[in-house]
């Protein structure tokens, strides 16, 4: 475990084949498992996610934690190892949300608000181990106009949704990125990464 002198933000997303994050209901049940991203970031000490993200992603991952052998909100199966591991290294990790809008929010129990782009710069700043932008579209979109956001970890789906909510849609100005690895894994999915 390495403390570095200012914090490396790594977004980590699903994304489909032809670029979408959600289908054109919203729809996500092509991921076949969300805890798959972090294991692309080492030594993370701190999530960030935006409001939009927050309750669904509070609600399915505190349930895993409490009830692991119970099927959780938004699933239709019982968590995989891989999932409740998850859900255990998130209950214990500091979780920042990025709301002008949420008043609270109550997992894990290290989570707080920031209300402004400012204080994730502040936090970039502090020394520190990764943190792991977990999401959504919105939120990254806004970190890579801001210039936060120094890697990209996409675990690309073999499907094409033909629309929904794409990735990339938010982002103001061209981005150039350094591909620095592109694998294949046993699911069939792409793990590309990409330094900004």
């Amino acid at each position: 475990m390495t403390v570095t002198t200012s914090r490396t933000m790594i977004a980590a997303l699903q994304v489909s084949l032809d670029g979408f994050v959600q289908g054109p209901e919203g729809d996500k049940d092509w991921v076949g498992s969300w805890a798959d991203a972090l294991g692309l970031i080492p030594d993370v000490d701190t999530f960030v996610l935006g409001a939009r993200m927050y309750p669904d992603y509070a609600t399915f991952w505190h349930s895993i934690e409490a009830n692991p052998d119970v099927v959780p909100p938004f699933q239709q199966r019982v968590p995989s190892k891989a999932e409740i591991a998850y859900a255990r290294l998130a209950a214990r990790t500091p979780h920042i949300v990025l709301s002008t809008t949420l008043e609270r929010v109550s997992w894990p129990p290290a989570a707080r608000i920031v209300r402004d782009v400012a204080q994730l710069r502040m936090l970039k700043g502090q020394p520190g181990k990764n943190t792991y932008v977990v999401g959504g579209a919105t939120l990254v979109a806004s970190l890579l106009n801001e210039g936060l956001i120094d890697e990209l970890r996409l675990i690309v789906h073999p499907v094409v949704l033909g629309s929904g909510q794409a990735l990339f849609s938010g982002v103001e100005t061209p981005l150039r990125l350094e591909l620095v690895e592109a694998k294949a894994i046993k699911s069939g999915c792409v793990v590309v990464s990409y330094r900004i």
